[in-house]
């Protein structure tokens, strides 16, 4: 098991009812990690890494920060003014953090719905540190 493969399993520990992690280069468009409680199918996972790019890199998206910028009178130095995104779905919620260290890096959380949402998100800022210092 990969040093980033043992921080994932231990941020998924620290979550309460999460059920999955991941870590995504959305340079490359790999995952390049993942941990679930249960076994899924490669497709399946292999579309987390295409999912997070298109919430954090579609061209609406890129649209958006660039109005942002503008409006607000700020260069376009490759910034990007979304860090983190939320996603409640019928049984889930998914929380992904743009990395500090690497914007091209995003760590996905998935837990049950019946999840605090604030704890979800504390503890998901709290393990990005030591997820981007494995890679």
């Amino acid at each position: 098991m990969t040093p980033l493969e043992n921080a994932l399993g231990k941020a998924i520990r620290d979550i309460p009812e999460c059920v999955a992690g991941g870590y995504v280069d959305m340079s490359t468009g790999m995952l390049l990690a993942v941990k679930t409680v249960d076994s899924h199918p490669r497709e399946v996972l292999d579309l987390v890494s295409a999912a997070t790019a298109d919430l954090f890199q579609g061209s609406n998206v890129v649209a958006i920060e660039r109005m942002f910028k503008k409006s607000r009178g700020l260069k376009d130095d490759g910034h990007h003014y979304f860090q983190e995104m939320i996603i409640f779905s019928d049984n889930l919620l998914h929380v992904f953090v743009r990395g500090k260290k690497n914007n091209e890096h995003v760590v996905v959380f998935v837990a049950r719905k019946s999840a605090n949402i604030g704890m979800m998100l504390a503890k998901s800022r709290m393990c990005l540190p030591t997820l981007e210092s494995v890679v």
